[in-house]
């Protein structure tokens, strides 16, 4: 089934970071004819909402998310972004990765730099830009760093300030916390929580923990083992902010739900 395209005319008055994904399907080249990495996956992301995706191992969640930033393409489907398909990465989609990714030979100032070299902005204003970012992620005085300077969770921060600092439309984060301790994984929820109050960016959001898509998300997405499918939707109407120790019963009743759909079998 087509999805319709909106005029030229009300795609400018739309605030921007629109996702469309349909009938998505990736297959990669093996020995017996490929093997199939995500089946025909349907998404809508209304611009500035918080998507979580979660799933087993190897169910397809990062392969959907690379199509998005369009690092991989699609043998069936399309994605598109504000009506325009993802043939390819582009300004408006930002990547959050798990492992940080930084330059070890470059300060953490150097880091944010370097994502606005193309920006036709002087280097002084790249300097001010990228100060500007370190403060905003709690990072002020710690721009002179290298990355080996500096704790996972400060790592993260850089990263995430990279990112968003070319204000992306759409940012994608896949098991961005995932390395970090449980106190640092809290403490940088309610950083991410406050940056999306200021950027309005639409999120993808890949995690294996079912209560840090409860923590954060507007919508859950649960996907199936290989291959990847999405197996049930869950909309998240309690409001922010939300703590474990303080899921009230809706919460609680959507937990075991996902639990029981990723461990069908305890």
């Amino acid at each position: 089934m087509a999805i319709d395209t909106p005029s030229p005319a009300v795609r400018t008055l739309a605030a921007p970071g629109l996702v469309e994904i349909h009938e998505a399907e990736i297959r990669f080249a093996g020995p017996r004819g490929g093997v199939l990495a995500l089946d025909r996956t349907s998404l809508r992301l209304e611009p500035g909402s918080f998507t979580a995706l979660i799933g087993p191992s190897g169910c397809g969640k990062s392969t959907l998310m690379n199509a998005l930033a369009g690092f991989v393409p699609l043998g069936h489907g399309f994605v598109r972004i504000d009506g325009r398909p993802v043939e390819g990465p582009g300004p408006d989609v930002g990547v959050v990765f798990q492992q940080y990714a930084l330059f070890p030979w470059f300060t953490a100032r150097g880091n944010i730099e370097f994502a606005l070299a193309n920006k036709g902005l002087s280097r002084a204003e790249r300097r001010e830009r990228a100060l500007q970012a370190l403060e905003e992620v709690g990072l002020a005085g710690q721009g002179d760093k290298f990355p080996g300077q500096l704790s996972g969770g400060m790592k993260q921060r850089v990263a995430i300030a990279r990112t968003l600092v070319r204000e992306p439309s759409v940012l994608l984060m896949d098991e961005p916390f995932g390395a970090l301790d449980a106190q640092t994984r809290l403490s940088m929820h309610a950083l991410l929580l406050r940056l999306l109050a200021r950027h309005r960016a639409t999120v993808l959001f890949v995690t294996h923990d079912v209560d840090e898509a409860l923590l954060l998300a507007d919508t859950v997405h649960v996907m199936s083992h290989a291959p990847g499918r999405i197996l049930a939707s869950y909309a998240i109407d309690t409001p922010r902010p939300r703590s474990v120790a303080r899921f009230d019963a809706a919460l609680g009743d959507l937990r075991t739900a996902i639990v029981g759909l990723l461990h069908p079998e305890s």
